[in-house]
């Protein structure tokens, strides 16, 4: 009788541990959090156990792209590695506030290289769909910022690749083949619009450099008055000039 008691008693210890177990182990799966990895700030996911985790990697390729290893480029995720979260939409926010840092330092760079990093940024934060519609907003303005830097950038390139094929006709037109003609009179075409292109960007840069002007700021300042001066009566002429009158 004793021995199927202890047997009983075992079987409820071991069935209770193990619900434990799995309980923890069903918490774990959902939490996730981050790690600053080699220069990369790494999304983590609980696995089925009740403390260990891995690499976050979901099966939608979308999400996968948006919770791939985040490059830090020297910046500091702060707190953010000491944090956990239960539900996907709480990392996303988290995520955003990294990920829109690192972009808004990047978008307004006159540097193509450093623009298309600010880019890389922009779309990574599109893709966290666990964002605020505050954050929204504030992605909607850097989306707003970066098009106007982008337009510049793509006009730029324009400008070099229309130079660069002027070049090539040019070199076609000069040689005996049989695109010599079809060269030259696309060049006598292209060429035209292309040196206005080209003006109209150097105008509107140089317009946009120029300094805007401002108001005197001084108050003791007066401009000239355009209203001419009083004629001045003129001189009595001098005494000596003055002959006297001859007595009576």
């Amino acid at each position: 009788m004793r021995s199927i008691k202890k047997l009983v008693i075992t079987l409820l210890v071991l069935g209770l541990g193990g619900a434990v177990v799995f309980l923890l182990s069903q918490l774990n799966a959902r939490n996730y959090k981050v790690e600053a990895v080699d220069g990369n700030l790494v999304v983590m996911k609980g696995r089925l156990l009740p403390t260990s985790s891995e690499v976050y990697r979901p099966g939608d390729p979308a999400l996968r792209e948006a919770y791939a290893p985040l490059p830090l480029d020297g910046t500091s995720p702060g707190n953010l590695v000491n944090e956990e979260f239960t539900e996907r939409d709480q990392l996303d926010r988290a995520l955003f506030e990294v990920v829109s840092s690192l972009a808004r330092a990047r978008i307004t760079s006159d540097d193509p290289s450093v623009l298309e990093q600010g880019l890389y940024y922009l779309r990574r934060a599109d893709k966290l769909t666990g964002a605020t519609e505050e954050q929204r907003q504030s992605l909607k303005a850097m989306h707003s910022e970066v098009a106007y830097y982008l337009a510049r950038s793509k006009l730029d390139q324009a400008r070099n690749d229309v130079a660069e094929a002027i070049s090539q006709l040019k070199l076609a037109a000069t040689t005996s083949n049989r695109h010599a003609h079809n060269a030259n009179q696309m060049i006598m075409e292209v060429e035209p619009a292309a040196k206005a292109f080209e003006e109209a960007l150097r105008r509107a840069a140089h317009g946009l450099s120029a300094p805007a002007f401002t108001e005197p700021t001084n108050p003791s300042f007066s401009p000239p008055s355009t209203v001419p001066p009083q004629a001045k009566p003129p001189l009595a002429p001098p005494v000596s000039d003055v002959k006297p009158k001859d007595a009576g």
